[in-house]
């Protein structure tokens, strides 16, 4: 295990670049100063893009998928190298526990592995389609590719979008989170110790505003935007990006709900269902946010949801005890309790959390709702509050799971087999897991329904967004 830093620098055209701007990085458990890290700069956000340019434009990189398997498979090895650094980092920094960053890390790797794999299948089409006349069709990199990365799980949520992007060929330049300034700084070690990652391919900044953001999103010289984040940022990104019809993919906010049936095994669910309010503290855009539950289980599960709630232990993210970390910071806190405070009005308080006065730490809040059309239900929270809502058929278990504008994912809980099924169906979600949550893989895409994104990452359809298709015609005697 290598030692955590405390001064991080910028990845530009592969070198490792200081910058006249410095931010501190503060622990969000206690708000001591961790070190310092260095922001981007109009000029440097300017060369990282030209760097990714002419990376695409004058190396061989986009046509050798040889050496792209290669590169990516030498950096899978390089972030197991760094794992342990990376949790411990990830910890303290970003605020989440051990054992939260360390589920982040294990993802990781394996995701370059799987596009490492996948640089080197080639999935064009041929034919004689009359006599004489010989047509393919086969894919090329769609050029460079801005990626804008939340700070929520900043190392899997880079490289869930870079793998795909360097596996199809293009080049890159990322936006990464001034919250994780030092795991960013670390990433940036990695990747430019890989000699197999030519200089300008992978391009990585630290920013906490949005400079480098928008410039991505305006340039001309950037053909496609990966963009992780709120629904509300989405918007403008695709209305911008319109401008010069690049290409945009986009995974927003949610609001899981979590289906309870009448048949669910209570057992199995409520460990479940805690975890998916606290984990990452709420701060995640597949957290369980909405608990419906049937009527007829609706009070045991309250009375168990309540007691699991009040028991979790909050603490600092590298504490073994801690079953949850405190939030980004203070201001995030501050802003749940708010939304909690209002949302008291009108709804039943049966667990209130609240914030710790001058802290980042927010315990858990349940809410009961009687009507999906209210702000908490409606309204993407980003904090561990989920709002408890009792329904009596399973029509009304679907017409109350798709009341949001948001369609990520969904969870449905029942011990029956074909039941399930049947709801998910009718589902407007992108992924519906049956007795489970936060289950994904690889090989398998994700993404949102309605206003919970444009596009998919992982699996196949994760290269393809960034690729487009050319048609060769000939003509033959």
């Amino acid at each position: 295990m290598t030692s955590p830093i405390t001064s991080a620098d910028n990845l530009i055209d592969g070198k490792l670049i200081s910058s006249e701007v410095l931010t501190s990085s503060v622990s969000p458990a206690n708000g001591t100063v961790l070190g310092t890290f260095s922001e981007a700069t109009p000029t440097s956000s300017q060369e990282a893009i030209a760097a990714a340019r002419r990376a695409f434009d004058e190396l061989d990189w986009s046509r050798d998928r040889r050496q792209r398997h290669r590169a990516l498979t030498a950096l899978a090895d390089e972030i197991d190298r760094h794992s342990e650094t990376l949790v411990a980092m990830l910890a303290r920094e970003n605020g989440k526990t051990a054992g939260e960053a360390g589920f982040e890390l294990s993802l990781t790797a394996p995701k370059l592995r799987y596009y490492a794999a996948l640089a080197l299948t080639e999935s064009g089409r041929a034919a004689e389609v009359s006599p004489g006349i010989h047509m393919s069709s086969v894919p090329e990199a769609v050029g460079v590719v801005g990626i804008i990365t939340p700070w929520n799980s900043p190392v899997v949520l880079s490289v869930r979008s870079l793998a795909p992007a360097l596996a199809a060929g293009c080049t890159a330049v990322v936006k990464m989170p001034g919250q994780t300034g030092l795991v960013n700084g670390l990433l940036h070690e990695i990747i430019q110790s890989v000699a197999a990652i030519p200089a300008g391919v992978v391009n990585s900044l630290t920013e906490s505003g949005d400079h480098l953001a928008r410039l991505l999103v305006e340039s001309p010289d950037v053909d496609a935007i990966s963009y992780t984040g709120s629904t509300r940022v989405g918007r403008q990104i695709l209305a911008t990006g319109a401008k010069t019809l690049k290409r945009v993919s986009l995974e927003l906010g949610g609001k899981t709900p979590m289906i309870v049936l009448d048949d669910a095994d209570l057992d199995a669910a409520v460990p479940v269902l805690v975890k998916a309010i606290t984990t990452f503290s709420g701060q995640f855009c597949m957290t369980g946010s909405r608990i419906l539950a049937q009527r007829s289980v609706a009070a045991e599960l309250r009375t168990r949801l309540i007691e699991a709630l009040t028991a979790v232990r909050i603490g600092p993210g590298e504490d073994p005890a801690s079953d949850m970390g405190p939030m980004i910071d203070a201001a995030n806190a501050e802003r749940v309790h708010r939304e909690v405070e209002a949302a008291s009005a009108y709804a039943t308080v049966l667990v209130r959390g609240g914030v710790r006065p001058g802290t980042a730490y927010y315990e858990p809040s349940l809410l009961e709702v009687d009507d999906p059309g209210k702000p908490i239900v409606q309204e993407e929270t980003f904090g561990p509050v989920a709002t408890f809502e009792v329904f009596d058929t399973d029509d009304d278990a679907v017409r109350w799971a798709n009341s949001t504008d948001y369609g990520l994912a969904a969870s449905i809980w029942s011990r029956d087999i074909d039941r399930p099924r049947r709801i998910g169906r009718a589902l407007r979600a992108g992924t519906v897991w049956t007795n489970t949550w936060a289950l994904v893989a690889d090989q398998f895409e994700e993404g949102g329904f309605k206003q919970s994104g444009v596009g998919r990452l992982n699996g196949l359809r994760g290269l393809e967004e960034f690729q487009e298709y050319k048609t060769y015609v000939q003509v033959t005697g």
